[in-house]
């Protein structure tokens, strides 16, 4: 998994609360479970103006010009803003995959739908909870000012423009800040006792010669 320590990026606006998993990512691309290929239909009802299929090339599929991500000033953004409930709906972890696969990093918002929540760390994508006030603070600034910016300083944890004009400190887990500075995932840190891991199987073996048999 990638480290997250800072990140200056563009932010890209979503006005809408209570956004669905199956809005970031529609059921009809779930036939995977390989953590590749999801990006392309982020947001995929709300981007194209057709209906969505696996295997369609979407580089030939009409796009919805009124949303978001279609707009040429949000292009590249790496920081999507959102409102409150973000990522409710079903538990499903190509959510996160999707978005981070798209290129966002950082998702920041008043709330999200906790088994979400859980997921983005397991993908590399940090969830960042401001207050509504401070959320809204950021999305006039974003309307406002073409090409806005925002740095997100995990080990600092916070939330500020390049200049330092507006900034917010956001809370955190230390457990999970820790995995993220060191791009650890579930299997990441199990592998951190590879050695004691394999110690043990040779022990096992060694007291019960007869398992070698069953495996």
């Amino acid at each position: 998994m990638e480290k997250f320590i800072v990140q200056e990026g563009l932010v890209a606006p979503l006005d809408r609360a209570n956004v669905d998993t199956d809005a970031i990512i529609p059921k009809q691309f779930l036939k995977s479970i390989r953590r590749t290929g999801f990006g392309p239909n982020l947001f995929d009802e709300w981007r194209y103006l057709d209906h969505g299929e696996p295997g369609m090339d979407n580089a030939n599929r009409p796009l919805n010009p009124d949303f978001v991500l279609n707009q040429p000033r949000y292009q590249g953004a790496s920081v999507l803003l959102a409102r409150k409930n973000f990522g409710c709906g079903s538990s499903r972890e190509h959510a996160p995959w999707a978005l981070q696969q798209y290129g966002f990093r950082a998702i920041v918002a008043p709330s999200f739908a906790d088994i979400f929540f859980n997921n983005c760390y397991k993908s590399g994508l940090l969830p960042i909870v401001l207050g509504e006030a401070q959320v809204d603070r950021l999305f006039d600034a974003v309307k406002a000012f073409p090409g806005f910016k925002l740095v997100v300083d995990l080990e600092k944890q916070t939330v500020s423009t390049p200049d330092g004009a507006m900034a917010f400190d956001f809370p955190i887990d230390e457990f999970r800040k820790y995995c993220l500075l060191n791009g650890l995932d579930d299997i990441g840190l199990t592998l951190r006792h590879a050695d004691d891991i394999r110690a043990f199987e040779e022990r096992h073996l060694h007291n019960q010669p007869w398992l070698a048999n069953t495996i």
